[in-house]
C-alpha cells in the first residue's frame, strides 16, 4: 500500500534538505495501522531521518522533517540541528512554507506514549495513546503551537491546520540517500457526474436567484409564503443553512442564526425566518429553525406532530424539562394552511450519516411517520460535504463527481427510505469570509429544488380541499382533509 506524499511532494522537501535525491519509504499509515502510538514507535524508531506528513478534511497538508531517528522514551529531547515544520497545501492549493527550527537543543521529543513531536513538545504534537477514527476522521488529541520554539515567518496555526487537530491521515517515511524512481504521469479519466447540473457559471447563479426570488405559492389557497421546517441532530447545520442562504440574498457573509461548533444545541425557539433581498423585499418562503434532536433530550414526537400542524407559535421557546401541550399560553388551537409546514428537511451530516446513534435514527423514524401521514414532502440536507471529502474540499464543483459524496447519498437514502433524488448535498458558509459562488450555487440548486417539492404540495392539498368540498378560508383544514380522505 502506497502512501499519498506524491513526487511533488518529495521535490520540494530534497529542496528543503539540501543535500541531494531522497529516497521517501513508507513506515507508518493511521489509516493502515491504526493511530497508536506503540506501533508509531515500533514502526518508526532507529530509522534515521524521517518526515511525518498530516492530510486534513479541508485540503491541507503540513508536518515535520527531523534528521534524528526516533527513539521510545519517558522523555527525551532530541538535538538536530536540521529538523524543520513544514506546509505544503492549504485549502487545496499549493502553499510551500518552511518553518526553521531555532532551539536545535529541542527540536524533537520522544515519549513513547505519543506520536511525533517537534520542537520541543509545543510546536507540533501529533497524538497520545490511541485515536479512532470518527466519522471518516481522526480527532488528533495533539496540538499545533507554531512559533513557539521556530521561526514561524508570520504565520499562525489556523493558516495551516483551520485551528483543529482533525486529520484524515497521517504517514511517516524515511528519508534515505538515493535517487528514487519517479512515478509515470498516469493519464487520467474525466470524473463522471453521478448527478448531471447545468453548467455551473455566474449566468447559472443569476438564473437560480431569478427563480428564487420570483417564486410565489401558487392557487387559491392565499398564501404569501411556504414554511419549510429543518430538523435534525445538534450541530448538522440548520441555523447554519439558513445563515447560508441569507449571506447569498444580502451578497455578504451573514451570521443573523446563532450557531457553532458546539456539541449543546444552539437553538431553543421555534424561528420561522423571513427571507430578504438586498433591497429589503421579502422573499416567499420561510426556512424554520428549532430545537436540535438528541436521543434524551430535544423534540419529541408530540411537539413535531404540533410544529408540523402550525400549533407552536413563533419564536416559542421550547423547555426540554417542560415539552408543550395543547393547554400552554400561546398554542394555536386553530392554525390556518399559513401557519402549517409545507416541507420538512432532515439535514445530516455527510461524514457522519453511518454513525448517528440507534436512538436518534429511531426518533427520526418516528417523525418521519407523523410526516408522511401528513403528506408533507421529505427531503434530506447533506451538510458538510467539504469535510466528508478532500476532493470536494479543493473544488466544491466536484460535489456530484466525488464517490465518497456519492456513497453518503446511498447511505441516506437507505438510512431514511427516501428517493436519492430528495438527497440534496450542501456546504455551508463556515470558514469564509466572502462569498464564493459554487457554495452559493450548490445552496440555490438545493433551495429552489425543496421550493419545488412545497409547491407540489400545495398543488396535492389544494386538489384534496376541493375534491372534499372544503371552503379554504375554514382554519383548521388539516384535520378536515383527512376526515374526508377516510369517506372515500
Amino acid at each position: 500500500m502506497t502512501g499519498q506524499f506524491n513526487d511533488k511532494y518529495m521535490d520540494q522537501l530534497e529542496s528543503w534538505i539540501g543535500t541531494g535525491p531522497k529516497i521517501f519509504t513508507l513506515l507508518y499509515q493511521i489509516t493502515r495501522d491504526g493511530c497508536n502510538a506503540t506501533t508509531f514507535h515500533q514502526k518508526c524508531d532507529n530509522q534515521g531521518p524521517t518526515v511525518t506528513v498530516l492530510y486534513n478534511q479541508q485540503g491541507s497538508v503540513y508536518g515535520g522533517y527531523g534528521s534524528a531517528s526516533w527513539v521510545s522514551s519517558s522523555g527525551t529531547y532530541i538535538k538536530d540541528s536540521n529538523a524543520f515544520l513544514f506546509q505544503l497545501k492549504y485549502s487545496g492549493t499549493d502553499q510551500c512554507m518552511k518553518f526553521a527550527v531555532t532551539k536545535e537543543d529541542s527540536a524533537m521529543y520522544a515519549l513513547s506514549s505519543q506520536g511525533p513531536i517537534f520542537d520541543g513538545g509545543h510546536d507540533l504534537i501529533t497524538f497520545t495513546d490511541t485515536v479512532n477514527s470518527s466519522g471518516g476522521y481522526y480527532a488528533l488529541n495533539g496540538s499545533l503551537n507554531i512559533g513557539h520554539t521556530l521561526n514561524n515567518q508570520g504565520f499562525t496555526f489556523d493558516q495551516i491546520n483551520y485551528g483543529n487537530s482533525n486529520v484524515i491521515e497521517l504517514e511517516v517515511y524515511s528519508v534515505t540517500d538515493g535517487q528514487r524512481i519517479k512515478s509515470l504521469p498516469q493519464p487520467t479519466q474525466p470524473l463522471q457526474p453521478w448527478r448531471k447540473t447545468p453548467e455551473w457559471n455566474e449566468k447559472y447563479l443569476e438564473t437560480l436567484t431569478e427563480d428564487i426570488v420570483s417564486f410565489k405559492p401558487s392557487g387559491k389557497l392565499g398564501l404569501s409564503d411556504v414554511r419549510i421546517l429543518m430538523l435534525g441532530p445538534v450541530g448538522t447545520g440548520k441555523s447554519s443553512f439558513y445563515n447560508t442562504i441569507d449571506s447569498v440574498f444580502k451578497g455578504r457573509i451573514s451570521r443573523s442564526a446563532p450557531c457553532g461548533l458546539s456539541t449543546n444545541c444552539k437553538t431553543i425557539a421555534y424561528t420561522p425566518y423571513e427571507m430578504h433581498v438586498m433591497s429589503g423585499a421579502s422573499l416567499n418562503f420561510r426556512l424554520c429553525d428549532t430545537r436540535g434532536l438528541e436521543v434524551t433530550q430535544g423534540l419529541d414526537s408530540v411537539e413535531c406532530n404540533y410544529l408540523l400542524d402550525g400549533n407552536i407559535s413563533d419564536l416559542y421557546q421550547f423547555n426540554p424539562v417542560a415539552p408543550i401541550r395543547s393547554a400552554n399560553p400561546g398554542f394555536v388551537h386553530q392554525p390556518t394552511v399559513e401557519e402549517q409546514i409545507h416541507c420538512v428537511l432532515f439535514l445530516i451530516d455527510a461524514a457522519k450519516v453511518g454513525d448517528i446513534p440507534q436512538k436518534l435514527v429511531d426518533k427520526m423514524h418516528s417523525f418521519q411517520k407523523l410526516v408522511v401521514l401528513k403528506g408533507i414532502p421529505q427531503v434530506v440536507l447533506l451538510t458538510k460535504v467539504d469535510l466528508a471529502c478532500q476532493e470536494v474540499a479543493s473544488n466544491i464543483t466536484n460535489v456530484f463527481k466525488s464517490k465518497k459524496i456519492e456513497a453518503a447519498v446511498d447511505k441516506a437514502s437507505n438510512l431514511l427510505g427516501l428517493p436519492r433524488n430528495h438527497i440534496l448535498p450542501v456546504k455551508n458558509y463556515e470558514n469564509e469570509m466572502e462569498l464564493d459562488d459554487n457554495i452559493s450555487i450548490l445552496a440555490l440548486m438545493t433551495l429552489r429544488q425543496v421550493l419545488h417539492f412545497a409547491e407540489d404540495y400545495l398543488q396535492v392539498l389544494q386538489n384534496k380541499l376541493k375534491a372534499c368540498g372544503v371552503s379554504i378560508e375554514k382554519l383548521d383544514q388539516r384535520e378536515s382533509v383527512e376526515k374526508g380522505s377516510d369517506q372515500e
